[in-house]
């Protein structure tokens, strides 16, 4: 038993490095693309505010995604080791074609469809679920008014400046905002497979009740650091180039916006996606130059993949369990 559980939680934090390195783009395709820092550098910026995510943070996302949505009573060891495989999957075909999905939302279905595979709807917490489907649809709403209100904001504070001072400044102030935001991308993203860490320990008999240990804390900031620092570069190019063309002012707005949602999201114990935050953000400043400018075919293939990323990470798990019953 306890090697099985030692294999699930090293495939808990692979997910974990391959969330980071999914969701590189989200904390740096900004910075990248509008020349702020280089690649080498971007990822190594956004790594370190990734990892330092894990001290001084209470775990609340981390509590809701272990035990809020889940009932632990339908959880073993080899529900959890089905969705994480279904996670996985899911990140890797969407990173293959440079999607921009959510690697919280894949993990969220794909640890239900295994749930559900083994125990029924039953298994699902509806009260659990009910704020993260909400803000499904209000992260990248929140995210892109206030990308485009503080882009407003800025521009009309700065209309008398020439666009060269205000690249100027607004470089150096775009460290700060893609450290922000790589901050609440390692709070809430990193949080996820916590809670799915702590689940297993719980259900496995290791944690007398459920809760967060330090070592946990570490070990998953640490992975999704080093998968930030490994970066997806199809997924920058689409985030950084595609959707609509960023200079350094648009930049920081976007990603201060993205910033204040995640952090107060966090704070609040909701499991948003860092990927629909930003993606929002980046279409609100884009916006505020004319609805045409942002590249709206790119958007709609992107928000479909969002649509489908829970049904059929949910089914990919649900498959994987069926699979591994076979030989259990």
């Amino acid at each position: 038993m306890l090697t099985l559980v030692i294999i699930i939680i090293l495939i808990a934090l692979i997910f974990d490095f391959i969330n980071g390195f999914h969701d590189a783009a989200n904390s740096i395709a900004t910075v990248v693309s509008t020349r702020v820092l280089t690649p080498r550098f971007a990822v190594m910026w956004a790594a370190f505010f990734n990892f330092i995510g894990a001290f001084g943070f209470e775990t609340h996302v981390a509590k809701t995604m272990g035990s809020g949505m889940i009932q632990l009573d339908d959880v073993n060891e080899y529900v959890i080791l089905a969705g994480l495989v279904g996670a996985i999957v899911w990140d890797l075909i969407t990173w293959y074609f440079g999607l921009p999905t959510s690697s919280s939302h894949a993990l969220i279905g794909a640890y239900a469809g295994a749930a559900i595979a083994r125990s029924g709807f039953s298994s699902i917490i509806a009260a659990g679920w009910t704020k993260t489907l909400i803000f499904i649809v209000l992260s990248p709403i929140i995210g892109g008014v206030l990308g485009f209100s503080l882009m407003v904001f800025v521009l009309w504070l700065f209309r008398h400046f020439t666009p060269s001072s205000v690249d100027k400044h607004f470089g150096r102030l775009q460290l700060v905002s893609a450290g922000l935001f790589s901050l609440g991308h390692g709070i809430n993203d990193a949080q996820k497979t916590m809670g799915i860490i702590a689940g297993l320990l719980f259900t496995s008999g290791y944690l007398a009740t459920f809760s967060i240990p330090f070592w946990v804390v570490l070990l998953c900031h640490a992975a999704i650091g080093l998968g930030t620092m490994s970066g997806g570069w199809r997924i920058v190019k689409t985030m950084g180039q595609k959707i609509t063309k960023l200079k350094p002012v648009g930049g920081f707005c976007a990603e201060t916006a993205g910033a204040l949602t995640l952090l107060g999201t966090a704070f609040g114990g909701i499991p948003v996606s860092t990927t629909h935050t930003i993606t929002g953000a980046i279409m609100g400043v884009g916006a505020t130059k004319r609805l045409s400018s942002v590249r709206w075919g790119v958007a709609n293939t992107i928000v479909w993949a969002w649509v489908l990323t829970i049904p059929l990470s949910a089914l990919i798990a649900a498959l994987t369990y069926y699979l591994i019953a076979l030989f259990v």
